[in-house]
């Protein structure tokens, strides 16, 4: 894996330190998650956040625990963060930082008082909600260190007052069990019990949320640290209380030993791949019923079908995990419903409301058996693959149906946006794209034939396939390139001065992304031109992947900032998404053309949002900041298949 360490001129910067985001999974959908500043900036961080019967419904536990010294002199020195409502950073323990490091995964601070010298390690069990922290004298001393508790018990996705009930703390041994939720171990437990009011959150505050909340202060560890080596450790763990977990140090080491065997059996061709695998572990989850399931971003994603499947791939194919997608792709296929998949149960109920997700299943399906050869889950999926084009063909939700003027794929109904482009503004779309998208139709010609191939395969007659295979793929090369140069986005799109279902019609030719999928997909409709490609490159291509939309277009939003009405208008409205560099460096390589340097600015961004990782967006213009979720399900998969084509 990469080399990711800062030292006292990043740490010590709090803009720079606090910027930077560390996470460490539990594998269920929870997490631990801060910045290398120790700095809680969003509502999402903290020490213990444990996952519900969905990984989104997750709820905040032990939010910090803020470390003080005692040195032999009697001075006392705190060496955690926290930001105030009043605008006031304080303590400001970034600032006695001497070095941070991302080891194997985990997170290490380094401060330095004097000859005073202190480590903190923070590890999650492997598949169970609990977190240790370790501190470890490295050189001076003797000290006494306390570690302050602070503490709730609320959705993630929400905050708590004072105003509200006081949480309910209950003292057991070397400890406390806090809203019977969550339970803190440690030495020399002393409760406390009182409100920290108004601590702020700057990135929420960024995104036009609510930024502040108040914390309650349940007690304090303490323990001596007489000589180097000596340590203070606290562990903190949700439901079943009475199973008590190992020992803080082991839990580290158990950590430490599964982020290295994940590695491993990616079998990595270079150190940026090997750091990849480890973020794409992050992804990979075991829910409440066991089940494998994709998180589609941290902090604040669930499980979306859609990203699952774009993602597939590389977080399982490309990382040694093919049975653990077997078993996820055959889940999957037991959501599908008039054809269509299940796009996400994060609402609180499950929804179908995506036209590509099903689509990327199929091609999920198909790159599973061509890649592993495991023709018994094509065989044993078969049937319910093809009730997907059966219900295209004759017609499903929001329009969703094959054209039989031209075998292609329309969709649309007022008020959806049923392509990755969805967002929406008070419930209004801002890229509805009704009618023939390019993506969609890229896919849905890829999925003929790749089901045609699992036909084949199967030893069944795929004729029919075959013919609508033909037939769409024609249509396509006939209707999709626009006199501009590069493919039109959407085709039989309703006039901009007609409703949906008006009488006019017109061909969208705005320069965005989604033709890619037309020359990257295994069973892509066109050849690439490597003419078409520059034009597209020129346009949209930035170091972190290809914008949304072209900067010229009128409707281009180059700043991916604001509230949240704000930030949905800009979604896809020119804001960089680093997953279409995965399309983009695949036709460019069918088209022959050089993708050598197309790696090095996401490369070195694993260093400067989500370390280790790769963000969710980022704005259009330079310097192309990241935003969205630090963690991102699709743009790390995306990013480890194609560098490992290349390898």
């Amino acid at each position: 894996m990469i080399d990711i360490r800062f030292g006292p001129q990043i740490c010590g910067d709090l803009a720079s330190a606090a910027s930077r985001e560390w996470l460490v999974p539990d594998g269920l959908g929870g997490y631990a998650m801060g910045t290398v500043a120790g700095l809680r900036t969003r509502r999402y961080h903290g020490l213990l956040v444990v996952p519900g019967e969905t990984p989104a419904s997750r709820q905040v536990g032990l939010v910090s625990l803020d470390p003080a010294v005692t040195l032999p002199s009697g001075a006392r020195v705190r060496l955690g963060a926290h930001e105030w409502a009043s605008g006031d950073v304080d303590p400001r323990g970034f600032e006695l930082l001497e070095r941070f490091d991302l080891v194997d995964g985990l997170p290490r601070w380094r401060w330095r008082i004097g000859a005073v010298v202190i480590e903190r390690e923070v590890a999650m069990l492997p598949g169970r909600s609990c977190v240790a922290v370790v501190h470890r004298l490295i050189a001076g001393g003797p000290v006494r260190l306390e570690l302050s508790a602070a503490c709730t018990w609320r959705d993630a996705h929400g905050e708590r007052r004072a105003d509200g009930p006081t949480p309910q703390v209950e003292a057991v041994a070397d400890g406390a069990v806090v809203e019977g939720a969550y339970r803190l171990a440690g030495p020399g437990w002393t409760p406390e019990g009182q409100w920290w009011l108004g601590v702020h959150h700057r990135e929420e505050a960024n995104r036009g949320l609510h930024p502040d909340e108040d914390l309650w202060y349940a007690g304090r560890f303490s323990g001596e640290l007489q000589r180097p080596g000596d340590t203070v450790s606290v562990r903190a763990w949700a439901a079943p209380l009475d199973e008590e977990p190992p020992p803080a140090e082991e839990i580290v080491a158990t950590a430490r030993r599964r982020n290295r065997q994940v590695v491993a059996t990616a079998k990595p061709a270079d150190d940026v791949a090997g750091t990849l695998a480890l973020a794409a572990d992050a992804f990979v989850v075991r829910t409440t019923a066991a089940a494998v399931d994709v998180v589609a971003g941290y902090p604040w994603f669930g499980a979306w079908s859609r990203d699952t499947m774009i993602s597939y791939e590389g977080l399982f194919l490309c990382t040694g995990r093919a049975d653990e997608g077997r078993e996820l792709l055959r889940a999957y296929a037991a959501t599908l419903s008039e054809g269509m998949l299940a796009n996400t149960a994060d609402t609180g109920r499950v929804e179908y409301n995506t036209v590509d997700g099903t689509l990327w299943f199929l091609h999920a399906v198909s790159r599973h058996v061509t890649v592993t050869g495991d023709t018994d889950l094509g065989d044993e999926l078969l049937p319910a693959l093809r009730t997907v084009i059966d219900a295209h063909v004759a017609g499903t939700r929001y329009g969703i149906r094959v054209d039989p003027a031209d075998g292609l794929l329309t969709q649309g109904a007022a008020g959806t946006a049923l392509t990755w482009m969805d967002a929406r503004v008070y419930g209004v779309p801002v890229t509805p794209r009704t009618g023939k998208p390019v993506e969609v139709n890229a896919l849905w010609i890829n999925g003929l034939a790749g089901l045609a191939e699992l036909t084949e395969l199967a030893g069944q007659d795929a004729h029919e396939l075959w013919r609508r295979h033909g037939q769409a793929t024609a249509s396509f090369r006939e209707r999709f390139p626009a006199p501009s140069g590069w493919l039109h986005d959407v085709l039989d799109a309703p006039a901009p001065a007609y409703p949906l279902g008006g009488a006019a019609l017109h061909d969208d030719d705005a320069l965005r992304p989604n033709q890619l999928l037309a020359w990257s997909l295994p069973y892509a409709p066109l050849e690439p031109d490597e003419a078409t490609l520059r034009r597209v490159a020129d346009g949209l291509l930035t170091p972190l992947g290809p914008r949304s939309l072209a900067p010229d277009a009128a409707e281009f939003v180059g700043r991916h900032r604001g509230g949240p009405a704000d930030r949905d208008g800009g979604y896809h409205q020119g804001t960089v998404w680093p997953w279409l560099l995965g399309p983009y460096v695949d036709a460019a390589r069918r088209g022959k053309m050089s993708v050598d340097d197309a790696f090095v600015g996401i490369e070195a961004h694993l260093m400067e949002y989500g370390i280790g990782s790769v963000s969710e967006t980022a704005d259009g213009l330079a310097p192309h900041t990241a935003t969205g979720c630090p963690f991102q399900a699709w743009s790390v998969a995306e990013l480890l298949r194609v560098r490992r084509k290349s390898q």
